[in-house]
């Protein structure tokens, strides 16, 4: 069986403008990437369904979504930077019904695990509000899915993104059914990820300091992250897939390597062997470096692709 690469071309159309750093070009960036791989096997992500947004999202936040999002031009929401235009609504809904499409293919035994190659990003979106470029929690849409599945009670949530998953932490922090581990720059938007946040005892926050390279990344995780994340035993391991802790990012100061990348990818494998029949499912969320994307992306994916 083959590693999965679920994406959607509706995911172009989510275009906040040429200067923005979660621009259209990242997608181009990451699937040229993945070219150089073989053995891949290509799908189409459908659209979230509202039985499956709603698992997450307050329904008056999703119709306020759609109401905002205009005919013409961009429209900003919560944030300056966070804008909608025509379609961006159904990019987002192709990165949580692409991750949902996934982890059913996993779960009925087709595929080994998978990446969702979609945008915008989405773990900065909380139950109600949008957020830091992201529009739905994918990630979280994903967990909520997979839990009304028979056989998945137990889901972890992974984060390498250079920043802290605020919304993803908000969803699920009263909730011990899934784990949520972040390692993430501090000080950096979105100022959240303190070690002190701990939810019911179901979050682990790893910040690293500006100018953190490879050492302190993988000390982070070995001594912390993946004893934790062995000990929850998950049913399934998702991955908040952001590679913008690569050392030619623009808006983070990590210095991580593609190979760092590489690295975690196979560390969260080797647990998830041992727990979760090695059901693994990652989503993209941030990188904002194309060149850096597009080599980080296809370290991660060959990581996964190797434990197939």
């Amino acid at each position: 069986m083959s590693t999965l690469i679920i994406h959607h071309d509706d995911c172009l159309r989510h275009d906040p403008g040429p200067r923005h750093p979660e621009q259209v070009r990242r997608l181009a960036a990451v699937m040229g990437g993945l070219k150089s791989l073989r053995g891949l096997e290509y799908l189409p992500a459908p659209l979230a369904g509202r039985e499956q947004l709603d698992r997450v999202h307050d329904t008056r936040y999703q119709a306020w979504l759609d109401e905002m999002e205009p005919v013409e031009g961009r429209v900003p929401l919560n944030e300056a930077d966070t804008l909608v235009n025509a379609g961006s609504v159904a990019a987002s809904a192709r990165g949580a019904g692409g991750l949902c499409f996934a982890i059913e293919q996993l779960l009925a035994g087709n595929a080994p695990n998978a990446f969702v190659a979609t945008r915008p990003p989405g773990h900065h979106s909380g139950t109600d509000f949008s957020m830091g470029f992201c529009l739905y929690n994918n990630v979280a849409v994903g967990a909520r899915h997979a839990q009304s599945s028979d056989g998945i009670e137990r889901v972890a949530v992974l984060d390498f993104d250079v920043h802290h998953g605020n919304g993803t932490q908000q969803i699920f922090e009263n909730d011990p059914s899934v784990l949520f581990i972040s390692s993430h720059q501090m000080p950096l938007y979105p100022g959240s990820g303190h070690p002190e946040e701990t939810g019911v005892g179901n979050i682990l926050n790893l910040p690293l300091a500006p100018g953190s390279d490879s050492a302190s990344f993988r000390a982070s995780w070995s001594r912390k992250a993946l004893p934790a994340l062995a000990a929850f035993a998950p049913d399934l391991v998702l991955i908040s897939a952001g590679f913008d802790g690569h050392q030619r990012d623009p808006l983070g100061q990590l210095q991580l390597l593609d190979a760092d990348f590489e690295w975690i990818t196979r560390e969260i494998m080797a647990v998830a062997d041992d727990c979760a029949d090695g059901r693994v499912a990652s989503i993209l969320e941030g990188g904002y470096d194309l060149e850096g994307l597009a080599t980080a992306t296809r370290a991660h994916v060959a990581a996964l692709q190797a434990a197939t």
